[in-house]
């Protein structure tokens, strides 16, 4: 047995110390070293595992349907919207979103562009020529890493141009070979969901998408009494008409027609949804659903009025949306889709292409808890309309300013000597051929009741002011009582800065650039003179029923 004394082992020991401490010595020297390596391969690695998958999008857009008949905004007696309702339900319900322009093409270009009317050139008139210059957002998420299309009505009527000898696709390829037996010969035989499975069939497994929804419901014409046929309804339970529109069985069929097409709407949303439950896509789709303007009758479509503009909206993304089931009184426009589609993708606006956008993301709403007012400096919204449809001497149109704020509603009518529906001569045609304008016009004719004529058709002062929370229906015109003149005043120069802020042309005395604008339609050019003139013009949507009197 060896002693401590023992120098041999007292040798051994100290080289099996020294070789230790030494091995120590440079592990402690390398821990600084494999550490910083350690971290820089995971800040390297990191983002392809952490990062969230881009989302995918589903914008679904009526056509021509006003808040007040989404059920999930209180009106429950002739509309149901079973579908609309479980998108607020389970994400959020906007009480106060706003179309700058109550009209199909010019709102469709705002939510693709992310600019107002008057920032859109040609696009911000209806049926126009696009200006090549400006990009939609599908556009940039398709170069973008997207798998784009859309089914039933992209953004028209208008003339998108050409791209290599193509036209356009400012929605993304069409899907709308998929056809259906339609409930009515009125309602489109395009079969909405079966086209967006196709278009979900084509796409790759790991791929985000954007498609758009384009119903072409509830746009006129509709099959007249199909409301109480095939919807089931009754006359009895149209209870709150708007007081701007007679009140007979004739006008309460047509609203229940229309009724019906807005619930067909609805239906495919409901079915869309349950397509990408059983794919395993909704978690992560931003589903939005919403309408391009208000319903299609009198002192509605096409007109700067609450009905027209206030428009529904509610949005749905369960995994990105804090707190679900909030309702959101914050003021939003259409302009704010794009920069919100844009930034979820994880896309800046030079890196898209995109031109510059005056909308602000909505994605600050999406993350917080807060329900009610979540950004103070949402607390208002631009309104304004310029050349519609057809029907004025020299293709003018009937240029309007707006703005909307707390309880009211401030109009601006810059050439109020002109009709804002269209001349008498030509029927009226800024306001959609139906059975409610044939009825106001009968009444009138006939010496029966002529306010709703004048509120339908009749020529509007150069100022007009409403305080919607007391009169939604914009009935009583504040404008010259003095009581209001300093809210009037206030309105009017907050409208007409910010408007010469974004560069309207009209601030700058250089609005009627956008009468010199042209149709994209030959037929429905320099109409009034060619109509005047005797030509057999045909316009399709005009009945003759609606002509107030004959040229000679």
């Amino acid at each position: 047995m060896a002693l401590r004394g023992d120098k041999r082992i007292n040798n051994q020991h100290y080289m099996r110390y020294k070789y230790f401490y030494k091995r120590l010595f440079w592990l402690v020297l390398l821990i600084p070293v494999l550490a910083a390596w350690q971290l820089k391969n995971k800040q390297q690695t990191t983002p392809a595992k952490q990062v969230a998958k881009r989302p995918n999008i589903l914008f679904c857009i009526a056509d021509d349907a006003s808040l007040q008949h989404m059920s999930a905004y209180g009106m429950t007696n002739y509309v149901k919207t079973p579908n609309f309702d479980r998108i607020a339900r389970e994400g959020l319900l906007f009480a106060n979103a706003y179309t700058p322009n109550p009209k199909c093409a010019p709102s469709r270009a705002m939510i693709l562009t992310g600019r107002n009317l008057w920032q859109l050139e040609e696009a911000g008139n209806h049926s126009p020529f696009w200006p090549a210059k400006f990009t939609s957002f599908v556009e940039a998420l398709g170069k973008n890493g997207y798998q784009v299309g859309f089914t039933g009505k992209g953004w028209s009527p208008g003339d998108p141009g050409q791209v290599n000898g193509k036209p356009r696709q400012l929605t993304g390829p069409a899907y709308n070979e998929i056809k259906i037996a339609a409930p009515t010969k009125a309602i489109s035989p395009v079969n909405y969901t079966a086209n967006l499975a196709a278009f979900l069939d084509k796409k790759p497994k790991d791929q985000p998408f954007c498609f758009w929804y384009g119903g072409h419901e509830p746009h006129r014409a509709y099959a007249y009494g199909t409301g109480i046929t095939l919807g089931k309804k009754k006359l009895s339970d149209v209870n709150n008409l708007p007081a701007f529109w007679p009140d007979n069985e004739t006008v309460r069929n047509d609203v229940l027609d229309y009724a019906y097409e807005v619930e067909y709407y609805d239906q495919h949303i409901g079915q869309m949804l349950e397509l990408l439950e059983k794919r395993g896509e909704l978690e992560n789709t931003i589903v939005v659903v919403t309408s391009d303007n208000g319903m299609p009758f009198p002192r509605v479509k096409g007109h700067i009025y609450e009905f027209a503009n206030h428009l529904p909206l509610a949005i749905m993304w369960k995994n990105g949306i804090k707190n679900p089931g909030r309702k959101i009184q914050d003021y939003v426009s259409f302009v704010d889709f794009a920069p919100t589609f844009l930034e979820l993708a994880g896309l800046k606006t030079n890196a898209a292409n995109m031109q510059p956008m005056q909308g602000k993301s909505l994605q600050p709403i999406f993350a917080s808890n807060k329900a009610g007012q979540v950004d103070t400096s949402r607390d208002h919204v631009l309104l304004g309309r310029e050349r519609n449809d057809v029907g004025r001497p020299h293709d003018e149109g009937y240029p309007v300013r707006g703005i909307v704020k707390g309880d009211y509603y401030y109009v601006r009518n810059y050439e109020p000597e002109r009709w804002p529906t269209g001349n008498p001569e030509t029927g009226y045609l800024d306001t959609d051929g139906g059975p409610t304008k044939t009825e106001i016009l009968k009444a009138k004719r006939n010496g029966g009741d002529t306010r709703t004529w004048d509120l339908a058709f009749g020529k509007r002062p150069a100022e007009e002011l409403y305080r919607i929370t007391k009169d939604p229906y914009c009935l009583t015109n504040l404008a010259a009582d003095k009581n209001y003149s300093q809210i009037k005043e206030s309105l009017h120069t907050q409208m007409e800065q910010e408007l010469k802020s974004q560069q309207d042309p009209r601030m700058a005395g250089k609005g009627s650039v956008f009468d010199k604008y042209l149709y994209s339609e030959p037929k429905v050019r320099n109409f009034y003179e060619r109509y005047t003139k005797g030509e057999a013009v045909k316009a399709g949507w005009v009945q003759e029923s609606d002509f107030e009197k004959k040229p000679n």
